[in-house]
């Protein structure tokens, strides 16, 4: 298993930037795939970017060109640089892990977009 610790959200202004981290422990060396997610209040949780152990990143359309999802391997984290944000962007971001067909979640970590 995997223990996901999120940190970085926080109060922005439209347009500003905000850098979330998500550091792994545990059998990180199966970690097939992770990523972030986002759910806002009143809404479903929702794919914002992944990165899989093969390099390949995904991105919800609502973010491309806005964020970047990027891994460093030695120090087991994953990180979210948001760019450009907007009040939609706003929810709790949570960090999430697959390995061997189970999905793993950290305690998320607030984003507020203010307009």
């Amino acid at each position: 298993q995997v223990q996901l610790v999120e940190s970085g959200g926080g109060l922005v202004q439209t347009g500003g930037s905000l850098r979330l981290s998500c550091v792994a422990s545990g059998s990180t060396f199966s970690i097939k795939a992770i990523g972030w997610y986002r759910q806002a209040p009143g809404k479903q949780r929702e794919l914002v970017a992944v990165s899989t152990s093969g390099g390949i990143k995904n991105y919800a359309d609502s973010v491309k060109g806005r964020f970047t999802v990027s891994r460093d391997v030695a120090k087991n984290t994953v990180y979210l640089q948001m760019n450009s944000l907007k009040p939609e962007d706003t929810g709790a971001y949570y960090c999430n892990a697959e390995l061997w067909a189970r999905y793993y979640w950290g305690q998320g970590t607030q984003v507020t977009v203010s307009d």
